[in-house]
């Protein structure tokens, strides 16, 4: 993987701008992808002068809005028949109608987190469509939530230049840290909805 980022400094600047936005927008549908480290790689260029600072990180907040965009139609028009179609048949209607509950509820804030979240980017979009939260406030939102992650990642690449790949160390862990917090929280929320349903039928 790490040949291929690096073979993109042999192409021109519109085509290293339209890798960086394929990348962040495929991530949204076929996660996991490498989308970070090639935006890091693009701050890297910018760093050299070969493609612009501002150039990479509108390419790459671009990519990932409308990557998020296309998840949050594929939840609000197919969502239900998705998982109504058997695939999931490991997520109970009472379960699903819950998550939806809480995504209702907390949904708008989820989104601002939603690029921090390393892992379940694609999840998010998905429920977010499904829950049939507003889009008028979701894509700003998911803009907004792009933007800062993906500066962090293009000021990073400017700053490290030749040394980028570092960043990915500290990726790792970070992606490591969330999901294991996620992990737990989504545990907790599992046991502490099957001990209420222990507790009521008791």
């Amino acid at each position: 993987m790490e040949d291929f980022i690096q073979s993109l400094a042999n192409l021109s600047d519109f085509w290293i701008y339209a890798a960086i936005f394929l990348i962040a927008y495929l991530e949204n549908i076929f996660p996991p992808s490498p989308s970070d480290m090639v935006i890091v790689f693009g701050g890297s260029l910018a760093g050299f002068g070969q493609v612009d600072l501002l150039g990479a990180l509108a390419a790459a907040t671009l990519g990932s809005a409308f990557g998020f965009a296309t998840m949050f139609g594929i939840g609000h028009w197919f969502g239900v028949k998705i998982l109504e179609s058997g695939r999931l048949r490991f997520l109970p209607k009472e379960s699903i109608d819950k998550v939806e509950g809480w995504f209702r509820r907390y949904g708008y804030g989820i989104i601002i987190a939603n690029r921090f979240l390393a892992g379940t980017r694609a999840v998010v979009s998905f429920f977010a469509g499904m829950s049939h939260l507003r889009f008028i406030y979701t894509l700003p939102l998911c803009f907004i939530s792009a933007l800062i992650w993906n500066s962090i990642l293009v000021l990073a690449g400017n700053s490290l230049g030749k040394n980028w790949q570092k960043i990915g160390v500290y990726l790792t862990a970070y992606s490591q840290t969330v999901t294991a917090i996620l992990v737990v929280v989504v545990l907790f929320l599992v046991g502490r909805y099957f001990f209420g349903r222990t507790k009521k039928s008791s």
